[in-house]
This record gives C-alpha cells, structure tokens and sequence, in this order.
C-alpha cells in the first residue's frame, strides 16, 4: 500500500514522502491517526505541486538550521548530577535533560529531536548524542555528566 506522509513517522519517513507499507499498518494505524493518505493519482499530483513551492522556502530554513547547528557545536555542556559510589548516577541523564541545558544555552530543541546514544547515561564521563535540526541537518553534541557538588 502506498501511503503520503501527512507528518514524520520515525522509523518509516518524514512529512511528504510517499512510503510502502503492509496494508494493515496503513490501514489501521496511519491512516486513522491522521498519520498519513493514500498515495492516489490525484494526491500525488498535489504532493509534486506542493514540493515545487515548498522548495525554495527550503534553503532559507536549512541556512537557518546551519546556524544552530554551527552554533551548537561551540557549546561545552555539562550536566550535574548526584552521585552515589564510585561514578554511579542517582537516577539517569537523557535527552530532556539535554534539552533544558540547551534552552539555558538558549536553543529552543525539543526532546525528542535530541538522541543520546544508549538512549540513558548513568555514569559520570562524557558522551556524545545526536541533535537533529532538520531532515538534512543534524549535528554531533558532545556532552560531560559531572558530580553535583
């Protein structure tokens, strides 16, 4: 079944694209969700209108994630943490917390456009997680989880 995307589904594709999936999925879950449409003649042709006026609309929003992106990678971003023994956390660090460091910093992201690989952090150290700005920028961020003092 072919389906038009009405918004990002992650793990299938972002917002406009035309994806194949099992009837079933499409058909009980996309669909009614509002998810997605069925990827009709006349839909297609829409789509392909659309895109055309969306494109050049585009760069100046992909300039504009750049700029973050540039300005993210300046950042050192260290979280504190209590700790227990050793370099064990007392709870976890994850992408929320990632989050409200970055709106301190001053970079409105949401949550879950940030990905910390292994998705939890436990232990003091540094680690690296991955802020996705646009479908075609995302950049690398380098974080430290630091003992409270």
């Amino acid at each position: 079944m072919e389906l038009i995307l009405k918004q990002d589904v992650e793990n299938l594709g972002f917002k406009d694209d035309i994806v194949t999936v099992k009837n079933g999925y499409g058909r009980n879950f996309l669909i009614p969700q509002g998810q997605a449409v069925m990827a009709t003649s006349s839909a297609k042709k829409v789509l392909e209108e659309t895109l055309k006026q969306r494109a050049y609309k585009e760069k100046s929003i992909i300039e504009a994630a750049q700029k973050t992106a540039d300005a993210i990678k300046d950042l050192e971003i260290k979280i504190s943490s209590k700790v227990g023994t050793g370099d064990k956390l007392f709870g976890s660090v994850n992408n929320i917390d990632l989050a409200n460091e970055l709106q301190k910093a001053g970079h409105e992201i949401d949550k879950k456009f940030i990905s910390v690989a292994g998705g939890t952090v436990k232990r003091l150290g540094k680690y690296d997680a991955v802020v996705r700005l646009h479908r075609e920028v995302s950049v690398d961020l380098p974080f430290e989880v630091v003992a409270e003092a």
